[in-house]
């Protein structure tokens, strides 16, 4: 088989070969390492961070992405997604790889079009791609930077309003705790007062009307009851 310049990419094999010479193996090595400095060239010629010249709406959009990176139309329409479709085209997907390979390639040879216009295109939506990752993380990354710093502006608000309150709680407590130790000491001097009333009145009567002991709370007087 003729082998074209576009070997310098994909080797294909002669079916016919019976074996492989050690000429052909040298060959074979010198061809790939022709394709890796090409390919290399190529890469090397496209910037590593495309400029976004429109924001984009729908990040979920991969061909809204390639647009607003300005990636040029394919020659010949030959983009590295239209090869990918015909990798994957049902007359060819099942076959070795190698014979897949070639028909894709005589396909573009046919077309007219440059294997290393398609590799070009591969290149510039990697790097679309890459730098629209690029941007969507640094989104996020400020996006948790401002909420988190709101979110400790929040966290300090509550936990003044706790104190706050935690104060007013204990302020409650400390009012009833006094109010509690003073109306105990009232009732301790009520009884001695009874006691020293319900002595005296004991000279004179046989049953003696006056209680030293605590009293019952009574029930809280109903309204009814307070405007008869």
């Amino acid at each position: 088989m003729t082998k074209k310049w576009y070997n310098y990419f994909v080797s294909v094999d002669d079916a016919n070969s019976a074996g492989t010479s050690s000429s052909s193996v040298s060959g074979r090595g010198a061809s790939s390492t022709n394709a890796a400095q090409s390919v290399a060239e190529i890469a090397s010629s496209v910037a590593a961070e495309p400029t976004f010249t429109t924001p984009v709406s729908d990040p979920n959009s991969f061909e809204e992405i390639y647009r607003a990176a300005e990636i040029p139309a394919a020659p010949q329409g030959y983009s590295i997604l239209k090869v990918a479709q015909m990798l994957e085209s049902e007359h060819i997907r099942n076959l070795p790889s190698d014979v897949k390979k070639s028909s894709v390639l005589v396909a573009l040879d046919a077309a007219g079009t440059d294997i290393k216009d398609v590799i070009l295109d591969a290149v510039r939506r990697d790097r679309a791609l890459d730098t629209y990752e690029r941007v969507q993380q640094r989104s996020v990354e400020e996006l948790e930077s401002r909420k988190t710093k709101e979110n400790g502006q929040i966290q300090g608000e509550i936990d003044k309003y706790l104190t706050e309150q935690r104060a007013k709680m204990q302020s409650n407590s400390d009012e009833v705790a006094r109010e509690k130790e003073r109306f105990s000491g009232w009732r301790l001097k009520k009884q001695q007062e009874e006691k020293k009333i319900a002595d005296a009145v004991g000279y004179f009567v046989s049953e003696n009307p006056i209680t030293t002991g605590a009293v019952s709370a009574q029930p809280p007087v109903s309204k009814t009851a307070q405007r008869s």
